[in-house]
């Protein structure tokens, strides 16, 4: 059952976390980003295909390779973007959208709102990175 969301919408504090209105206007949103990723993606295949030309300089040959890595290297930090969208796309079909993996509480619609593919409450995110620090220290 889907629930039509105007433009205006936003999720608000004042309402019940996570109805369907906040569900599918984060559904939307995630489904939004991911499209944009795609197309992205695209225009990049397709400008390298474009760029795949022979440099007869050295230099320009070299710069047109470093150009290409950084491109791949983007491109696959999106390939594990996608990643992340579609398994935040599976937790609001199985209803645990929004909720700390760690500690089950609600994720702030501030954080959701800048973060939709969030798993972990400021909190809990805050301890996560404390550890690791530990750990990257030793």
């Amino acid at each position: 059952m889907s629930v039509e969301i105007d433009e205006e919408y936003r999720p608000r504090e004042d309402e019940p976390f996570m109805n369907e209105r906040q569900r599918e206007y984060f559904r939307l949103k995630l489904l939004n980003w991911k499209d944009d990723i795609l197309r992205e993606a695209k225009e990049t295949l397709q400008h390298l295909q474009d760029e795949n030309q022979n440099h007869p300089d050295l230099a320009d040959r070299a710069s047109s390779e470093t150009d290409r890595a950084i491109e791949l290297r983007a491109r696959d930090r999106q390939r594990k973007l996608i990643a992340k969208i579609d398994a935040a796309l599976d937790r609001i079909e199985d209803s645990s959208y929004g909720y700390c993996e760690e500690t089950g509480e609600p994720i702030s619609l501030k954080r959701l709102e800048a973060r939709p593919i969030a798993t972990l409450s400021i909190e809990a995110q805050e301890r996560h990175e404390r550890r690791e620090r530990v750990y990257r220290d030793d």
